[in-house]
């Protein structure tokens, strides 16, 4: 009985949780516009579909992927080169998109008087992500 009464917890607790988390996510692709944001930066509102859907099935795979304990038999180097690249890119335009809403960007180049340095700034940024990242994995996480 005491096994029992575990397990029901396990599985109220693991509901709960991803409801927390599901409904977290969905919050916040909604107040931020994101994906629509994305389409607009992309000049790609007919495809907009396409970006919902890739969320959505990137949700469903990985969450499968975590459940079901798949594994991939590739190489090291070829796994860690896709999803860090992949990882990055989400990222770069989760940042991106967040920056983009928040106008945090022009606001403080306005104020700092960079208004003609904006585009070297945004790249500054990603060129130090980009290779922070880089020197972490190669350097740190072997």
């Amino acid at each position: 009985m005491g096994e029992w009464l575990m397990h029901l917890f396990v599985m109220l607790l693991g509901l709960s949780g991803g409801l927390a988390v599901g409904s977290g996510l969905v919050a916040f692709l909604i107040v931020l516009d994101l994906i629509p944001r994305l389409a607009q930066i992309a000049y790609a509102y007919r495809l907009s579909i396409w970006f919902e859907s890739a969320v959505i099935c990137g949700s469903m795979y990985w969450t499968f992927a975590d459940f079901m304990d798949w594994r991939l038999s590739l190489p090291k180097v070829a796994v860690l080169t896709v999803s860090g690249l992949m990882a990055g890119v989400f990222v770069g335009m989760l940042a991106g998109a967040l920056t983009e809403v928040m106008n945090v960007l022009p606001i403080l180049a306005k104020r700092m008087n960079l208004s003609d340095y904006l585009v070297g700034l945004v790249m500054a940024m990603v060129l130090g992500k980009t290779l922070g990242s880089l020197f972490d994995w190669l350097f740190f996480q072997w």
